[in-house]
């Protein structure tokens, strides 16, 4: 059994009472991503829920309960409270979160926002498919104020081949309907597009059909695997980089353009980390993870992609009805993703982009027998992707001056 039970890291080999007496302290939670619906209108074939290696939605409610709902809100205001936190974030999330219907969307951001100490701004956002962005639905959204994000993997083609209905109906047209409203008469709430990566697509094609709605920014994701069972294409063979290959076309493309079309929020990252700050992306770079995730029964988990490691996987064993938010600062996952460099395996420690790649997504680092201590799968990707921008950008500063060559 892989996990706690076999010993693997961080279950074994991270001494928390030692960092602890060393001074270290946990950052607090900022980010909830709150499951309101368990369940999804769609069945893409990659999805790291449902076809994950967890299958724990299986035995949890369809629908996050008012009673969940108002014992969340009053343990993340305690949090907020204790730690003087002046802003939180709350993501609706899924399966589909707009599932839960408007009524309790509209109830769920109300209790948040009232459970809130005073001088604490809490920022709420979804991330949906956009098959049910209906002018009604959206309406809601705005008049609770949530921010808006869209899975779309590109043209119509690239989306249909994997985002489809559980009959392999496509969902491109119905998402493309819900995402011209929102950029349209709602655009105010509208906050980026999430696309995962697929290599039979052209990058570019890709990367040029989504800005068809202008948005402020794109997330490109690696497609979710692990040692055992490796991402597509990815193969053993370190000298050879698809992912980095394909996303080196769309910077080239992205950094080039004459005008700023969008903002991508991968390369960013790398290149505020280049240049001596910081990331905000738990993908790259060592910035503590800040994150909890609550499903619809009301228990506490960590990053739930940790789904596509092993059953159980994400599990804290701690729910918001008997357990407070300080209580999941101190499990041996959270505490993973917060102590940087004490994270990292030999090998990344040693690198020449370490403080860059940080090991990479951590759900990506797992390997059956030690866990989540090793580089990522993604390795050699990483590496000559953040090598291409980083003489990109390089090249820019010396042209811009001189003296700094």
């Amino acid at each position: 059994m892989p996990g706690a039970e076999s010993g693997e890291w961080p279950f074994r080999g991270l001494d928390i009472p030692v960092l602890a007496a060393g001074g270290w302290r946990p950052a607090p939670f900022s980010e909830l991503v709150l499951k309101v619906h368990g369940r999804c209108n769609l069945s893409c074939d990659y999805c790291y829920v449902y076809e994950g290696a967890d299958q724990s939605w299986r035995a949890r409610p369809t629908l996050m309960s008012p009673d969940v709902v108002a014992a969340t809100a009053t343990r993340l205001g305690e949090h907020a409270r204790d730690h003087a936190l002046p802003r939180v974030t709350v993501v609706l999330h899924g399966g589909e979160p707009l599932l839960a219907g408007r009524d309790a969307i509209a109830a769920t951001v109300a209790r948040f926002r009232e459970a809130a100490p005073p001088g604490c701004e809490v920022e709420v956002s979804t991330q949906t498919n956009g098959v049910l962005l209906t002018d009604a639905m959206l309406g809601t959204l705005a008049d609770n104020d949530v921010g808006v994000s869209v899975s779309v993997d590109g043209d119509r083609d690239g989306h249909d081949r994997h985002r489809v209905h559980a009959n392999g109906r496509g969902s491109h047209a119905e998402v493309m309907r819900g995402l011209n409203r929102l950029a349209g008469s709602y655009r105010e709430l509208y906050r980026g597009l999430l696309c995962a990566i697929d290599l039979d697509n052209d990058p570019i094609r890709t990367y040029e059909a989504l800005l068809e709605t202008r948005p402020p920014r794109v997330d490109f994701l690696l497609p979710h695997g692990t040692w055992a069972h490796p991402p597509p294409r990815r193969p053993a063979d370190a000298d050879v980089t698809p992912y980095a290959d394909w996303l080196i076309a769309v910077f080239d493309r992205w950094y080039h353009a004459p005008r700023k079309e969008t903002g991508v929020r991968l390369f960013e990252e790398i290149i505020n980390l280049l240049l001596g700050g910081g990331s905000r992306s738990e993908n790259i770079g060592l910035t503590p993870v800040t994150m909890l995730v609550v499903d619809t029964d009301g228990s506490l988990q960590q990053v739930d992609t940790l789904k596509t490691s092993y059953d159980g996987a994400p599990e804290t064993g701690l729910t918001v009805f008997d357990h407070r938010f300080d209580d999941a600062l101190w499990h041996p996952g959270v505490v993973a993703r917060q102590i940087g460099r004490d994270a990292l395996s030999a090998t990344c420690d040693s690198c020449g982009v370490r403080d860059i790649c940080g090991g990479g997504a951590y759900a990506h680092r797992y390997r059956e027998g030690d866990g989540y201590l090793n580089p990522s799968v993604y390795c050699p990707d990483l590496m000559a992707l953040i090598g291409h921008i980083g003489r990109t950008v390089q090249h820019d500063l010396a042209v811009a001056d001189p003296l700094a060559r």
